[in-house]
């Protein structure tokens, strides 16, 4: 276990992500214009692809994805996904609340945690729980510039108190 928690501390990425969705007034997911993604990743050359293999196996969830380079890169990538909420919630959470990361992804992680926890809820289909979502996310990993935060808290959420002024 300690060779996953070493991997991912260095190599790993748990992140958020925003997709708008215009439109989807009749769908579920849709209705506050933006499709929320919780995602585990960790991306290696095809050379060391082996080790993502390891890890879906050790994981029991997920997949290997390969993403062809059309670049002056040598070799293409190869990427270890879990993407799916309960995979997320049944697997990867609780393997890193019990095996904690050492390094500053540790924050990230448990920013990531909080926000599977609010999506396998289903907060993050009402204003509140998205304000929420996107708050912790953009205290993650490279942090998404405050215009886009405001964009999405303001345009899409505009009936919640006290929102950003």
């Amino acid at each position: 276990m300690d060779w996953v928690v070493g991997f991912v501390d260095g190599e790993g990425c748990f992140s958020i992500s925003f997709v708008r969705q215009g439109g989807g007034i009749n769908r579920a997911g849709y209705r506050l214009g933006w499709q929320v993604d919780a995602r585990f990743a960790v991306t290696q050359g095809a050379k060391s692809g082996d080790v993502l293999f390891a890890l879906r196996d050790f994981f029991g969830v997920g997949g290997v994805y390969r993403n062809r380079r059309h670049d002056n890169h040598r070799e293409d990538l190869l990427r270890y996904d879990v993407g799916k909420i309960g995979e997320l919630v049944s697997v990867i959470v609780p393997f890193f609340e019990t095996n904690r990361l050492r390094t500053a992804k540790r924050h990230d992680f448990e920013a990531f945690a909080k926000c599977v926890e609010l999506m396998d809820k289903r907060r993050h289909l009402h204003p509140e729980g998205l304000m929420q979502v996107v708050e912790l996310a953009q205290s993650m990993n490279h942090q998404k510039p405050r215009t886009h935060v405001i964009e999405i808290l303001r345009g899409h959420t505009p009936n919640i108190p006290g929102l950003l002024g």
